[in-house]
């Protein structure tokens, strides 16, 4: 029992009570400041991608509604509002010449039946197609991206309504074209070394990607983490693993039009500096670890010596020897203070012991 404490004497106490106050609130403020560059960091990231699908967004849309506009425009002049081939012709043409982007204009009947076009091909049947039935069901603005059967890259169709004088719909205006500028514009967008957006539409099918496979394809991405945060719980923000198990990060916003445009960049390279900041974090922890246990050593060492000379002195005066030098009565502290008691005490025994030996002697010479 008596080895037990020992082992665990009064050095130790004092070097692990030293320990415990300097490392404990230094553990816990390198904690707190790593949390709170965590937080910082985080925020500063989303506000970056954010910032990038934000500023993206409103550039398709300012596009799209500048498109609109023109289409709202002439569908409202009274050569376009007669619905006869003759005097649209004229009309369309002059919407591909000052719309450069804009490679064929048309208009059809509520039906879909085609009455004229800007490039003077056969007339077709446009019934089926997603714009114009979705101007037949009332909506100010019809649109679908679809594949240019001569270009084989995503094209844009843009439909809206014809009114005639007792604003009846009697019509549909559409105009067909590139989205390359747009395009370019979203794919042109690099955020760090991995960081990309990309653009889809309303069903989740690339409208413009960086891989031009995926473009020119028009890759269905619905089941895409991003495309799934944001139109079935509705969220600007996520955290998922690639295809090929890279953790990424995303921030998605809605177009006006209702596509999703996605912000994304390896989760890795974001957290980069919090990571490296965190790694010399704890590199001048351990530093400062090392620091603190050799101070810790050295004044445990001069607090506890001295003591445990004075336990040796008070042991062998226990024992009988009293010819004990302390040598810590010098100090001009506590521990000096035990050491004078400590010496008075020894002084005190070998007076109390030379008594009792004269005492005997002389009792012995009487006797």
């Amino acid at each position: 029992m008596s080895q037990t404490k020992r082992s665990f004497g009064i050095f130790h106490k004092i070097l692990l009570a030293m320990l415990l106050v300097a490392l404990v609130p230094m553990g816990i403020i390198w904690f707190l400041d790593f949390q709170s560059a965590n937080a910082e960091n985080e925020r500063h990231v989303r506000e970056q991608l954010s910032a990038y699908a934000d500023g993206l967004t409103r550039q398709v849309d300012s596009w799209v509604d500048m498109n609109r506009r023109m289409l709202l425009q002439n569908a409202s002049l009274e050569d376009m509002r007669t619905m006869r081939s003759g005097q649209q012709v004229a009309l369309l043409k002059n919407i591909i010449d000052n719309y450069e982007w804009n490679y064929l204009a048309f208009t059809t009947d509520v039906s879909g039946n085609n009455i004229s076009r800007s490039d003077g091909k056969s007339l077709k049947y446009y019934g089926d197609r997603q714009y114009i039935q979705q101007v037949v069901d009332g909506a100010e603005l019809g649109k679908q991206v679809l594949i240019g059967k001569s270009s084989g890259v995503p094209a844009l169709v843009l439909s809206t309504p014809i009114f005639n004088d007792n604003k009846q719909l009697t019509g549909v205006l559409a105009t067909a074209m590139t989205i390359n500028d747009i395009s370019n514009t979203v794919t042109a967008a690099r955020i760090g070394k991995t960081g990309f957006a990309f653009l889809l539409d309303e069903k989740g099918q690339v409208v413009s990607h960086p891989s031009e496979e995926y473009t020119r394809v028009r890759k269905d991405l619905s089941t895409h983490p991003a495309f799934v945060a944001l139109n079935q719980q509705s969220q600007r923000s996520t955290v998922f693993e690639d295809e090929s198990g890279k953790k990424v990060i995303a921030y998605m916003t809605r177009t006006a039009q209702g596509w999703t445009m996605v912000a994304q960049q390896d989760y890795a390279e974001v957290y980069q500096s919090i990571t490296a900041g965190q790694r010399n974090a704890l590199i001048l922890l351990v530093v400062t670890l090392l620091v603190v246990v050799a101070i810790a050593l050295v004044i445990a060492r001069g607090l506890s010596r001295p003591i445990l000379n004075l336990t040796k002195m008070t042991e062998a005066l226990s024992k009988g020897n009293l010819n004990v030098t302390i040598q810590e009565v010098s100090r001009k502290d506590e521990i000096g203070a035990l050491a004078q008691g400590v010496e008075r005490l020894g002084t005190s025994i070998r007076y109390a012991m030379e008594r009792l030996k004269k005492s005997k002697a002389t009792g012995t010479s009487a006797g």
